[in-house]
């Protein structure tokens, strides 16, 4: 059962014409994605917002200053998008979001996208920002507001992915440490595997099997298959030792069992694992809060357990 605002939603931009993205040209379908994210509604006021270009190979970052924020948490975020859409720009409204949620100061990472830049740019992209933000520098750069001992990585989608590889490659090269992770609706298996939600959703609602496929040729190859758990973290040996993780899931969503997979691993491992599914609902709902009540209740979940996490002393 389809959320009755998002399904109205859907329907009137179907009946516009609207394609999926894997039907256009690559620079059409980031101009669409673009649009879908304007779904995300009018940003919460009061909330700083400063780009910033570090230098040694660290991507271009967007930092977001919640309103009263005093040596407040950090949360790295990673957008989603299939590594192949979507940016700062696109996110802007629900990264400010998160930013008062969590109560958080949030940094937003523009990492490259394929087919420019195919695997594994993202995910070095991602490594290069966390490095940053947890030292010296990027605690100078960041300021007083912001407290780089208390931080999280956080992503949606294929930013989910990015967040908790690079969460995996801080464990296997000690450090910066981290509080919390917060995965919504992750890709997981990179292309491995045959789950049965590939096939229950395979035309949507909104994320479809073959726009699915369509990233993951852009972004690993030919092949179209993650070669190692950084693109896939199902192919990781080992999930332990990984901090306190939520993962939340859309109901409606080809990507559903595989997240379920992951949630099944983690806490296989030790870890400390909270699996939220959320019926109703599809792939991308933190950019659906503007006009569903249920995707914002969604989100508002996902930022205040986050919040939540990087609060307690």
């Amino acid at each position: 059962m389809l959320d009755k605002q998002i399904q109205q939603v859907l329907e009137a931009a179907r009946a516009n014409g609207a394609p999926d993205l894997c039907d256009v040209p690559l620079p059409v379908a980031r101009e669409i994605y673009r649009q879908i994210m304007g779904g995300a509604g009018a940003p919460p006021a009061g909330v700083d917002t400063r780009d910033i270009a570090a230098a040694g190979g660290v991507p271009a970052l967007r930092v977001y200053t919640p309103p009263g924020a005093q040596a407040a948490p950090v949360v790295l975020w990673t957008h989603g998008g299939g590594c192949v859409v979507g940016g700062l720009d696109e996110y802007d409204v629900v990264v400010k979001q998160l930013a008062v949620d969590a109560r958080a100061v949030v940094v937003s990472v523009a990492y490259r996208l394929a087919p420019e830049h195919p695997f594994p740019a993202a995910f070095d992209d991602a490594w290069a920002a966390l490095k940053w933000v947890a030292s010296p520098e990027g605690a100078r750069a960041l300021g007083t507001v912001a407290d780089t001992g208390r931080l999280a990585l956080a992503g949606d989608s294929a930013g989910a992915l990015l967040a908790i590889t690079t969460a995996l490659r801080a464990r296997d090269e000690g450090g910066p440490g981290l509080r919390s992770l917060a995965l919504a609706y992750p890709l997981a298996a990179g292309g491995h595997g045959d789950y049965p939600s590939h096939t229950a959703h395979a035309a949507g609602p909104t994320l479809t099997k073959r726009t699915m496929d369509w990233c993951s040729h852009h972004f690993f190859g030919d092949a179209g298959r993650a070669p190692d758990h950084r693109g896939a973290p199902l192919l990781a040996d080992d999930l332990s030792r990984l901090p306190r993780t939520l993962l939340m899931l859309a109901a409606l969503d080809p990507l559903r069992d595989e997240g379920l997979a992951l949630g099944a691993r983690l806490n296989d491992s030790g870890v400390l694992v909270s699996v939220i599914e959320c019926h109703g609902l599809p792939h991308g709902f933190l950019s659906q809060g503007g006009f569903s009540a249920a995707a914002r209740a969604a989100q508002r979940q996902l930022g205040r357990a986050l919040g939540d996490a990087l609060h307690e002393a």
